[in-house]
């Protein structure tokens, strides 16, 4: 099956035109107008440094329902212990920094290239972007970024500095998404990592279905705050 060639255009083949890995198109551009597109449509870009912008829509699709997170008893101990300070977008250009950087099995973290860094933040000011940061004695230690589109909040990344950093933060994300009643995490890509904590497969064509449902009911565009966040433990 072909891998189609974007133009200027924002449009984008059907997903179900995508190969077996998941690849649908090359080219095209990071701007807010086709990330978003992409995004309402089951699509992300991932590709390394020198290489074209490469679009995917995996079958089947790694996500994490609110109300299906699994908490182990050690995390729930440091939840308790509050061993970590928790915010939100207010250090998104670092979280992203972090994500790129940290060492990673099989070079992970080599897709976040510095234009995407830049993409990103562009959405992040444009309130469709939002990261949850974890520090300890002051420093950044862990977080996650994504893309929130209606009820629905696509992961891109996490790192974690220190033990159950990332983990803090996904129980802390999971927890404000299931008070605003966001109907699903879109992981994108299976790992042993997120299904451990609640994640599970499903086929591209629910997905779809699922994310479709997720777009109908909107929800404000804006810069999280601190008076979002709420202890879960």
């Amino acid at each position: 099956m072909p891998v189609f060639r974007l133009t200027r255009s924002l449009i984008f083949p059907p997903v179900d035109r995508a190969e077996a890995d998941g690849l649908l198109a090359v080219g095209g551009d990071l701007s807010p107008e086709r990330l978003l597109l992409a995004y309402s449509l089951g699509i992300f870009p991932w590709y390394a440094r020198d290489l074209p912008i490469l679009w995917w829509s995996p079958d089947p699709r790694l996500v994490l329902f609110p109300n299906e997170l699994k908490i182990s008893r050690s995390l729930l101990r440091v939840l308790r212990k509050r061993v970590f300070h928790v915010t939100l977008d207010v250090a998104f250009r670092e979280v992203m920094e972090r994500c790129a950087s940290v060492p990673r099995k099989q070079n992970e973290g080599t897709w976040i290239v510095p234009e995407m860094i830049e993409a990103y933040c562009r959405l992040h000011r444009l309130g469709y972007a939002h990261s949850v940061e974890v520090w300890y004695e002051g420093d950044l230690v862990g977080g996650l970024y994504g893309i929130a589109l209606g009820r629905v909040f696509f992961g891109e990344s996490m790192f974690s500095m220190r033990s159950d950093a990332s983990k803090v933060a996904l129980v802390y994300l999971v927890d404000l998404l299931r008070r605003w009643d966001f109907r699903l995490i879109d992981c994108q890509v299976t790992t042993g990592h997120l299904m451990r904590m609640g994640a599970r497969e499903i086929s591209r064509r629910e997905f779809l279905t699922r994310l479709s449902e997720g777009l109908e009911t909107p929800f404000p565009r804006r810069l999280w705050s601190p008076t979002d966040l709420v202890d879960p433990s």
